[in-house]
């Protein structure tokens, strides 16, 4: 796995919109403070342009992170946003350049496309939060302060109080994962992940019940749950059922999902659609402990 150097004040960020339309007032604050901590930041040509629900065309969107990606200087690319899209313009990036001048991307949601090609080119990256999510009440959040520390150190622990329905245990291995949702897009391509002996990471948005529900039944009948070292549960956010009601909430849908297997497990971690979404190094080694509470911290590779 390779991993890009650390950032230090001064260094280029990029932003990029790679998937849905960029309101100006929800991001430019949190850009701004990226500035004023310290980093050059520029903004990609086509990040506040429009092309229906998307920021700007499929050649837009790819033109501004193949300019990213290629740029020497740049030293990480943090998305915009999600929304949807970024599966659109995978097939038009050349993502070669970062083998030879690697940098961090970063951002959730729909990015989980971009990060599930940086995987299986064996490159880490950060799910981490955007800038509409890195101002809370006039002050940086937590989101922002904990991808900071990431960017700039490399370092990532998390603990957490228990959940009632945590299998216990203690296990390590690679972070994949990300959205379900568009983990679930990509299966049967060749951007897959592969997840035996790997600590698999899920979180989702605004999805019915029994979406979620056939979403974790594919990852079961295709074996991705089978061999698993352990799974991170985040937020499933603002789910949604029928007049007739499934009869499970989304974290009893996982939980019957994975029944038959016996690796650790941690439910409502800080990541996904929620105020504090904590950055995680996907790629990287984590050592997640589940008892009396849940510790979740990056180790040396």
């Amino acid at each position: 796995m390779i991993f890009p150097e650390n950032l230090q004040k001064g260094d280029r960020i990029r932003i990029v919109a790679p998937a849905g339309k960029v309101q100006k007032d929800k991001v430019l604050p949190g850009i701004e403070l990226l500035q004023d901590i310290g980093y050059e930041v520029l903004i990609g040509n086509h990040v506040f342009d429009r092309d229906f629900q998307y920021a700007g065309n499929d050649l837009q969107r790819a033109s501004d992170l193949q300019e990213a990606i290629s740029d020497p200087k740049t030293k990480a690319i943090i998305c915009a946003r999600g929304g949807y899209g970024s599966v659109r313009i995978i097939e038009k990036t050349d993502f070669a350049p970062l083998l030879k001048n690697p940098k961090w991307l970063v951002g959730f949601s729909d990015v989980t496309v971009l990060h599930s090609v940086l995987n299986k080119l064996g490159i880490a990256s950060i799910h981490g939060a955007m800038p509409a999510f890195f101002i809370d009440k006039n002050k940086p959040a937590k989101s922002f302060l904990s991808l900071i520390e990431l960017l700039s150190t490399g370092k990532s622990q998390v603990e957490i109080a228990t959940h009632q329905l945590n299998r216990a245990g203690i296990c390590s291995g690679e972070l994949v994962g990300g959205n379900l949702s568009l983990l679930y897009s990509l299966q049967g391509t060749r951007w897959q992940i592969d997840t035996s002996g790997k600590i698999l990471l899920l979180e989702d948005l605004s999805e019915y019940l029994y979406h979620l529900d056939r979403m974790m039944q594919n990852l079961r009948l295709a074996g991705q749950l089978q061999n698993l070292a352990g799974l991170v549960v985040g937020g499933f956010t603002d789910m949604h059922d029928n007049e007739s009601p499934y009869g499970k909430t989304a974290y009893e849908i996982i939980h019957e999902a994975i029944r038959d297997y016996h690796y650790p497990v941690c439910f409502d971690f800080p990541s996904g659609h929620i105020p504090k979404n904590l950055a995680l190094m996907l790629g990287a080694n984590y050592r997640l402990e589940v008892g009396s509470n849940c510790v979740f911290k990056r180790i040396e590779q």
